[in-house]
């Protein structure tokens, strides 16, 4: 079977002050392709904002170190909900959660909001897998989730972006195994969906972001440029899909909206109560440890 050429990837923008409206060919897309990459999607100004509020390093405590199967490095920052902090306000605003919600069909909750870390001259990447993969066995029943993957610096193939496999959340749930430290999708059965899906090299300036599929495929190649890769990924559940067990991340829980104007009107950046940051130790779906040893557990704020 010749693989598939759907045509070029559609782009949309977001025009700053306005609602971002999830146009027909917007759904469309992510029916198709499984994401929407809309350009703009956040201004510098804001990402600014982002990139002081983790240099200040109060997020930036609960870092943990993850290898991926090439013998690479790199550290993430996973909080379950979304707290009041500027941080958080990524995960709140109208722009991320209605147009998820429109995408989803329905009412979301925030599972969880990743930061993602390749710094410069550190190589490490992420094997290829879907969300869904691992997600999947937290109890959920259904594949009705998304991420929204935020640019915080200019990423592109030299610094190794986000690449994905279009149209793969068609596949349904691959099988998974462990690679380094992370859960990668079964190699053999990779290479086979390569053939016949287009691999998409998801070149971004900051403040662009992609709505993608839970199940749609997807990894980034290790980082050999002078540049580090930043990415701030929010990461959405429907409320009809809560898990039936407790597990590492949040269950349904009433997700409350901030007006997009919020992001420049917020000045909290040190105030992380209630975000309950993730414990390597209690995530049995990677091997990972904190990049600080001596930073304490938050499980006080698990059963939030």
């Amino acid at each position: 079977m010749a693989k598939q050429n759907p045509g070029p990837v559609p782009e949309f923008k977001y025009t700053p002050g306005e609602r971002l409206k999830v146009t027909d060919e917007m759904k469309i897309a992510y029916e198709e392709d499984g994401f929407v990459l809309v350009r703009g999607l956040f201004t510098q100004p804001e990402i600014d904002k982002l990139e002081h509020a983790v240099n200040l390093g109060h997020v930036m405590k609960h870092a943990i170190a993850l290898t991926d199967g090439k013998g690479g490095k790199l550290s993430m920052v996973l909080w379950n909900h979304p707290g009041n902090d500027y941080t958080g306000l990524f995960g709140r605003c109208r722009r991320v959660v209605d147009t998820t919600e429109e995408l989803l069909g329905g009412e979301v909750y925030h599972y969880h909001t990743k930061l993602n870390m390749k710094e410069k001259g550190k190589v490490g990447g992420f094997e290829w897998h879907q969300d869904y993969g691992y997600w999947y066995k937290n109890g959920l029943l259904f594949p009705n989730l998304l991420s929204v993957f935020i640019a915080i610096d200019k990423c592109d193939k030299e610094n190794g972006c986000l690449k994905v496999l279009r149209g793969s959340h068609k596949l349904g749930r691959l099988d998974h195994v462990r690679i380094g430290s992370q859960n990668g999708a079964d190699p053999d059965r990779l290479e086979e969906c390569k053939k016949v899906l287009e691999e998409f090299y998801v070149e971004l300036k900051p403040g662009d972001g992609i709505f993608f599929h839970c199940n749609v495929l997807h990894a980034s190649d290790q980082n050999w440029s002078d540049r580090k890769r930043w990415v701030l990924i929010p990461c959405y559940n429907r409320m009809d899909n809560d898990s039936y067990v407790d597990h590492h991340h949040a269950r349904a829980t009433k997700l409350h909206k901030v007006d997009d104007s919020a992001l420049m009107d917020c000045q909290e950046f040190e105030d992380l109560s209630g975000k309950w940051f993730m414990d390597p130790s209690e995530d049995k779906t990677i091997v990972a440890k904190k990049v600080n040893e001596d930073v304490p557990s938050e499980n006080e704020n698990a059963k939030q």
